[in-house]
């Protein structure tokens, strides 16, 4: 005998198919839709007032047609769509408020404590080596050692977090 299943599930509902929409934080959700649907409905159905805050990619496709079908696009049953929120284009009633207070800054440019971080400690790096150059008495070899130690893993960081975007 088999197992009884919650209401929605992929079996239960003859002629649609299971779409795992899967976003940047990890988490997934998963939608039933129609082959024939089109990009536009999927948006509308489970992003109602984002639609043109939401990217879907899939295989690596930015879905820009919002008049194409599933179908067409070869989305199967199972098949995953990563989702992507922008914050460049914003709606006149957004359905959620923004996390991000609107502020002086530019817009698509996150400015908060972890991206001025690495800026902020090459600085004091900057400085740290100006003082060993100009007041050479000051540091004995174990502080200059420290120094060149510092200064290279603090190089490797930041490489590590803007090497990743190209």
């Amino acid at each position: 005998m088999a197992e009884p299943r919650a209401p929605g599930e992929g079996d239960l509902c003859p002629g649609l198919i299971k779409i795992r929409l899967k976003f940047l934080n990890d988490t997934e959700e998963v939608a039933m839709a129609r082959p024939e649907d089109t990009v536009g409905v999927l948006k509308s159905k489970y992003f109602a007032g984002q639609e043109s805050q939401m990217k879907l990619i899939y295989r690596g496709q930015l879905l820009q047609d919002q008049a194409r079908t599933l179908r067409s696009l070869r989305i199967t049953d199972n098949c995953v769509i990563h989702c992507h929120r922008s914050r460049g284009a914003t709606t006149a009633t957004p359905a959620l408020p923004d996390p991000v207070p609107a502020g002086p800054a530019a817009p698509g440019l996150p400015l908060g404590g972890g991206t001025l971080m690495v800026p902020t400690v090459m600085v004091v790096l900057a400085l740290g080596w100006y003082f060993r150059v100009n007041y050479r008495q000051l540091f004995t070899t174990p502080a200059t050692v420290s120094l060149i130690g510092v200064t290279v893993l603090v190089t490797f960081l930041a490489f590590g977090v803007y090497g990743q975007s190209g």
